[in-house]
């Protein structure tokens, strides 16, 4: 990919996804702002984590699943056929909904991945960089060659989102982060974000209305999609104006707790 200057971090045009003949997703236009938070949110089934693991291309381990439509990434298209999914994937880091560390010690947890994208620099130097961006290096900096599994909840997914630092993204998907952590990690995943996005742009997948309103910059509210089983996103704004002045009778009904 050859980086070219654009306003959004990352774009969707008409993007539908399919699973062999069922669409799941449908008709998604999306333009995404660099270096802020954008959450993504709806009720259970409505294609919400299908659509954050289509920026990273992670669908593509289903083997019936396909895309029509584009995602752009400094104007170009992800899904293009010379595009390699590896790079994608380096670019666009993921953390998922359970912590899931290697089964290595801390240190390796972040050099390995590192070192399978061919980073050439001193690893201790990157291991501790990533780390401390994400909030953990003092909880750990004395136990590095310990199993990660050693680590709570909440320091394992910070781990995960040390690991993900480490391959220098640009972008990094959250899928329902924090949905496993007691109500502190909760907090600390939160705050984490803020400082995030300092240098990253953040997509994240919330069922969590008071996390969407408390972390997010941009909310895109997704539905299924007239009296069908293909979810959408209905609106895209500001997450203040979803949140107090949804223009979609449908995301006030959603986000003020009245939807059936």
């Amino acid at each position: 990919m050859q980086p070219e200057p654009t306003q959004y971090a990352i774009e969707t045009r008409d993007l539908s996804i399919f699973y062999g003949n069922f669409e799941a997703v449908k008709d998604v236009n999306l333009k995404i702002e660099k270096q802020q938070i954008t959450a993504i949110i709806g009720p259970s089934g409505c294609g919400k984590s299908t659509l954050l693991r289509a920026f990273n291309r992670m669908n593509d381990f289903v083997p019936t699943s396909r895309v029509s439509g584009e995602i752009l990434m400094h104007g170009v298209n992800l899904y293009g056929r010379d595009i390699d999914p590896v790079e994608v994937r380096r670019r666009i880091g993921m953390v998922f909904q359970k912590p899931n560390p290697f089964p290595k010690s801390i240190y390796e947890n972040i050099a390995w991945g590192a070192r399978i994208n061919g980073f050439k620099g001193k690893m201790d130097e990157l291991v501790e960089t990533s780390l401390r961006g994400a909030a953990l290096w003092d909880e750990v900096k004395d136990k590095l060659k310990e199993s990660a599994y050693a680590l709570s909840g909440g320091q394992q997914q910070r781990l995960c989102i040390a690991r993900a630092i480490a391959i220098q993204p640009e972008i990094i998907l959250m899928d329902e982060p924090a949905s496993a952590l007691d109500p502190i990690s909760t907090l600390r995943i939160e705050e984490l974000m803020q400082e995030l996005k300092k240098n990253y742009t953040i997509l994240i997948v919330t069922h969590n209305m008071q996390q969407a309103a408390r972390v997010s910059d941009y909310t895109a509210m997704m539905m299924l999609y007239e009296n069908t089983r293909s979810g959408t996103v209905i609106e895209f704004d500001n997450t203040k104006v979803i949140f107090t002045r949804p223009k979609d009778k449908r995301t006030e009904d959603y986000v003020t707790g009245r939807f059936g």
